[in-house]
């Protein structure tokens, strides 16, 4: 049975469920059937290695962060045919993230809104479950860890957090993923200002390069920002993240906008807004970055891919890989072979 058919038989399913039980139902179901090897059967993207941020990717689709936020399902989400794959967001102390209900479908818009607010089991917990997958102990692929501060841990003492992260996650990762942008924990797109910016990315540059002597081995670092800045915002990211000597950019996180969804069940719920309506958003803010940019910084593209041809339009605007998210709820695993044969570069 093709992952097409598949999904389209389970996804009337899940979506009579509240989003999050069905999240917690899918991703057991999806470890179980790989562990089986029956995710084997589905038609996997062919190889068409890209090699950014010093690592060569297999292909140009990647998971976005949120899907897995404690990496205990990397084996089975690996085994759709993604290039890559990002896990997280997590922080040093376990935390349960806000209140439930917290995700809300919004299906007239193939969109989400979710206010998780970083709920994970803690960096050690996720540190575990990575070093338990097969995807890492063999190698398999490339592997992303995304790293944020604890909800309780003050703005003014937010590097601190992202520092021991870095310092736990290190050695298990292929890139980290520095997220500043969710709309979910209070204050923390402070960080994308001017002087906090500076002083958090200063921090972080140190302590790559420590680690990069203490393990013999240099881990890229990408900062993940939202789609909610003007264009002054863009500037002062992009010289920070060149002054830095950032590895990378991805652009972007949720929205916390509402006009493309005005009137719609659920569309008055707090928290980031992703999917269709995001893509426009995000593709603003990449083709900003890349003027600034130009090719001397990666940018990771993400918000509201739900074809192939948005795929394609993300990597115009100037990404160099993209990542999936909303659109593989709505979509299914097909999705990611659909892209990658979009962005195929030898058809």
């Amino acid at each position: 049975m093709s992952d097409k058919l598949l999904y389209a038989l389970a996804r009337p399913f899940l979506f009579s469920l509240d989003p999050e039980t069905a999240h917690n139902l899918a991703l057991p179901a999806l470890k179980r059937a790989a562990g089986l090897g029956l995710t084997k059967a589905f038609a996997h993207p062919k190889t068409d290695p890209r090699t950014v941020m010093g690592i060569t990717f297999p292909n140009p689709v990647g998971l976005a962060a949120g899907l897995d936020k404690d990496g205990a399902y990397i084996d089975g989400l690996s085994s759709l045919g993604f290039g890559f794959i990002e896990v997280g967001t997590v922080t040093p102390r376990p935390q349960p993230g806000n209140p439930r209900p917290r995700m809300f479908r919004l299906p007239q818009a193939n969109a989400i809104i979710n206010r998780m607010g970083f709920n994970n089991g803690g960096v050690d917990a996720f540190v575990s479950n990575v070093q338990a997958s097969r995807f890492y102990q063999n190698k398999e692929g490339i592997l992303g860890l995304n790293i944020g501060k604890n909800a309780d841990t003050p703005i003014e003492r937010a590097a601190e957090d992202y520092v021991t992260c870095l310092e736990k996650v290190y050695p298990y990762a292929s890139y980290v993923t520095v997220n500043i942008s969710s709309p979910n924990t209070k204050n923390l797109r402070q960080l994308q200002g001017g002087f906090e910016l500076d002083a958090l990315l200063a921090r972080l540059k140190d302590e790559q390069l420590r680690l990069a002597d203490r393990h013999a081995r240099y881990v890229p670092i990408a900062l993940k920002i939202a789609p909610d800045v003007d264009s002054e915002q863009v500037k002062t990211i992009a010289e920070a993240l060149l002054r830095h000597k950032m590895d990378a950019v991805i652009a972007t996180n949720t929205t916390i906008t509402r006009d493309a969804v005005k009137g719609m069940a659920h569309a008055d719920e707090t928290g980031g807004l992703s999917g269709a309506p995001a893509f426009e958003l995000s593709n603003t803010i990449i083709r900003a970055l890349k003027k600034e940019l130009g090719d001397a910084l990666p940018i990771i593209g993400v918000g509201g891919i739900l074809s192939g041809q948005d795929a394609q339009v993300k990597i115009d605007a100037g990404a160099s890989l993209v990542q999936l998210y909303t659109g593989l709820i709505y979509r299914g695993p097909a999705l990611i072979r659909e892209c990658a044969t979009a962005l195929r570069k030898f058809q």
